[in-house]
């Protein structure tokens, strides 16, 4: 029996979940087909079980190194990490079934299965009828949308030569599972991801190894903050090689450890750890899926899409990873709203990647928004910049957290805003006043109109922005 819906969802991850929602709230009939568990990628392979690591790392370092500048005496600080996996389990647990909570109340279908879809058949004469899949053998179920949502998200990327055998070699799939932690590791990308797992193990006591192709880690962030996130991590312990081209089929494997080469500056070296975590991006999922059923276009392996998220065929949309762009959960889901939103013919807004904050959740934290320096260059502007340190900032000195700064660039004649970079204590959370005043295409001289409360960590953000124009009043 064929089942008829005005949305008919593939992925259930964070970007699916949050466009099923918003399609519920809005009167339309809504199914979410997802083989794996609600909340995909972000809630059981990234943004919240590294968090929650992340923060077990963090407390580990406070309590061991941290806590006796504070005047507490610890005594011997020891590591759980089997206590460590089941907290993140437990609040990845909570989470989940929240979200399956939220699909009951949005009364929105779930068919835990493989969706496919079909083309033109005795169900419509256009392509779009999904087929369900299901592994225990039960017979396929179809489902008939008026309009699709393609969501099936990412999954990490390899190299060649560099097979994962989720032992020797892992992504961060695999090293989320481990069941406890290497004495040793040989990091391959000095991205995002590599460097939050950079941080976390150097905290957990792991020797820690990161290997960058590029110049520089995190090359996609401005270069100052590139520069401040490499000093402060290496006067931590970890070592840090960049301009270093990982050679194919070098991966030997020996007993309790592993070892690879590289192309660097000082000729081939070779580099030797217990485990191998490669982290250099992630790739759409598209394969089987159906998109050979239909006109949708691929490009490097991501699904083209129109500002509205319609793909070639105009009642199929796609949104998320598998569309490329700004890969982050948060997108995903504003991506998802304004697809159900266009769907049932309301004005969304579309997703402009310069409002959209960046964040590293690495120690010290990283956010961005905007432009780096070497971008507004690039596009011609003269630009002018505010630079001030969390040294100078009263309430980083009381958390014991003063390294950093934050970096405000305007365009000089216009005093327009183009992009906000911080590096330093809970700036993750402090970069929503950057993305705000971009949205409200606020000038720095606004940003320092308001009145930072003190002693706030804050207050950088006002200091930073009176420094564009050489006013800054602590520095």
């Amino acid at each position: 029996m064929a089942l008829e819906y005005d949305v008919v969802i593939l992925g259930g991850g964070t970007g699916g979940y949050v466009a099923a929602i918003r399609a519920s709230q809005l009167g339309l009939k809504t199914a979410i087909v997802e083989k794996g568990k609600l909340g995909g990628t972000c809630l059981h392979k990234g943004c919240i079980p590294s968090k929650a690591l992340l923060r077990s790392a963090e407390v580990l370092r406070l309590a061991k190194d941290e806590a006796d500048s504070f005047g507490v005496s610890t005594g011997e600080v020891t590591l759980d990490f089997g206590k460590v996996q089941s907290r993140k389990e437990s609040i990845v647990s909570g989470l989940h079934n929240g979200v399956r909570g939220l699909m009951k109340k949005g009364k929105i279908d779930v068919y835990e299965g493989m969706g496919r879809i079909l083309g033109p058949s005795i169900f419509s004469p256009m392509p779009g009828t999904i087929s369900v899949e299901y592994e225990n053998g039960e017979e396929n179920e179809m489902l008939i949308p008026n309009n699709v949502i393609i969501a099936t998200g990412s999954r990490p990327r390899t190299l060649p030569g560099l097979d994962i055998d989720g032992t020797h070699v892992m992504t961060s799939d695999e090293a989320l599972a481990m069941e406890s932690l290497p004495a040793s590791i040989l990091i391959i990308g000095g991205g995002v991801i590599g460097i939050e797992w950079a941080s976390m193990l150097n905290d957990f006591g792991v020797d820690t190894t990161v290997v960058e192709y590029a110049d520089r880690i995190l090359p996609t962030e401005d270069a100052d903050i590139s520069k401040e996130m490499e000093k402060l991590l290496k006067k931590r312990g970890v070592k840090i090689i960049t301009s270093a081209k990982v050679l194919p089929d070098t991966l030997q494997k020996g007993e309790g450890s592993v070892s690879i080469s590289a192309e660097t500056g000082d000729g081939t070296e070779t580099f030797s750890a217990e485990k191998v975590l490669v982290s250099v991006g992630r790739q759409a999922n598209t394969e089987g899926i159906g998109l050979e059923n239909t006109d949708i276009e691929l490009d490097r392996g991501y699904i083209q899409v129109k500002k509205t998220y319609q793909t070639k065929e105009s009642h199929i949309y796609a949104i998320g990873d598998v569309i490329g762009g700004l890969q982050l959960a948060h997108v995903a889901s504003h991506e998802g709203i304004a697809a159900v939103e266009h769907i049932a013919r309301k004005e969304p807004s579309h997703v402009d990647a310069e409002l959209v904050p960046r964040c590293i959740y690495s120690s010290p934290e990283a956010a961005a928004v905007g432009l780096t320096e070497a971008e507004a260059k690039e596009r011609g502007h003269e630009v002018k910049i505010g630079k001030f340190p969390f040294k100078a900032i009263g309430k980083a000195l009381v958390h014991g957290e003063s390294e950093g700064f934050v970096k405000i660039i305007a365009d000089k004649e216009t005093d327009d805003l183009l992009g906000v970079h911080m590096i330093g204590p809970h700036v993750t959370d402090m970069i929503s006043e950057a993305g705000l005043a971009k949205v409200l295409d606020a000038t720095p001289w606004e940003i320092a109109s308001l009145v930072h409360p003190h002693p706030t960590l804050s207050e950088v953000m006002g200091e930073a922005a009176l420094a564009v124009d050489g006013k800054a009043i602590h520095m």
